[in-house]
């Protein structure tokens, strides 16, 4: 009898909670600066939510620190669902690239759903010799040590995702990072790199200007934005499927209803065609899971990029 008891004290307080949800702004901290695929997402669908909500979505750049500063302030922050973080793929790959945390990655926030999946490009100069990726490899296999792949961020995802191809693809090649994109274009124009690894968004342009050539895209599956470009797997490369991804997390012990409204806020907020038309603009494709799925997800490429980070020998922090 007294366990009922406390049981029901303790689910009385989170059921008010969950009704009265949310009482004011909720803010979404993004580990990014403004203007990159994922702080445009994240804007495009705050409104939405914030409609179906009755309160203000505000976005909150919070860049710097490898994600870590975002990702504390929200696993510190009150688990009432007015909190949430932009949750991605760098948050799984800190694990592999910290050697400590101030925060559980995967127990200090409560799962709420998959957002958006954004494939990567690789690219080389619009008057390289080389016309598919199956001749890059070739001829790195052929000149060991000789070909350079550009990227940007040690230890983010383009880089990470350099390292992949390298090491799938069974090459003795270099993977460069540089500071932006812009320096890996320049040096994919001018030859100065063989090939360069990067969002679609940013590159798009140049592809359809001719000053560069797509080889092939990441994802496992072809993209719209380029449908006569193959996948990375469709060009030789066997079980390679890479995507940048982000979601949206709460604070760990927030209330299963109050992430239960903020899910389904956010699955029509995806489902909205004006929402749906920026993301195809960005080449994101959006798609909402739940949390169960984003856990385990999040575990699973936990656990590839903590591999990834230790074939391509990139020191701890």
């Amino acid at each position: 009898m007294l366990k009922r008891i406390i049981l029901l004290a303790l689910w009385l307080p989170a059921c008010a909670l969950a009704q009265s949800y949310p009482t004011k702004p909720v803010r979404i901290v993004l580990p990014f600066g403004p203007g990159g695929v994922a702080d445009i997402t994240t804007r495009t669908i705050a409104p939405k939510m914030s409609e179906g909500l009755g309160q203000q979505v505000v976005v909150e750049n919070m860049p710097g620190a490898g994600g870590i500063r975002a990702a504390e302030t929200v696993a510190r922050a009150e688990a009432d669902g007015h909190t949430l973080l932009l949750l991605t793929n760098g948050n799984a790959v800190s694990q592999a690239l910290f050697k400590s945390l101030p925060y559980d990655p995967v127990n200090d926030f409560a799962m709420i759903s998959t957002v958006g999946y954004f494939s990567m490009v690789i690219v080389t100069g619009g008057s390289s010799k080389y016309k598919t990726l199956q001749e890059v490899i070739v001829a790195a296999k052929q000149n060991p040590g000789r070909l350079n792949i550009g990227t940007i961020t040690p230890g983010g995802t383009q880089h990470l995702a350099g390292e992949l191809f390298r090491s799938s693809a069974g090459m003795d090649a270099l993977v460069v990072p540089h500071k932006t994109t812009g320096e890996v274009v320049i040096g994919v124009r001018n030859g100065n790199l063989d090939v360069g690894v990067d969002f679609i968004a940013p590159l798009i342009s140049g592809i359809r200007a001719g000053d560069l050539r797509a080889l092939a895209v990441t994802a496992g599956k072809r993209q719209p934005q380029l449908p006569d470009v193959p996948t990375v797997q469709e060009a030789g490369v066997r079980g390679y499927d890479v995507a940048s991804w982000n979601a949206l997390a709460a604070p760990g012990k927030t209330p299963a209803a109050v992430i239960r409204r903020v899910h389904e806020e956010l699955a029509k907020a995806l489902a909205a065609p004006e929402v749906q038309k920026r993301f195809a603009e960005l080449g994101v494709e959006p798609r909402p899971s739940t949390p169960e799925y984003l856990r385990e997800f999040f575990v699973s490429e936990s656990k590839r990029w903590a591999q990834v980070v230790e074939a391509a020998k990139i020191p701890k922090q």
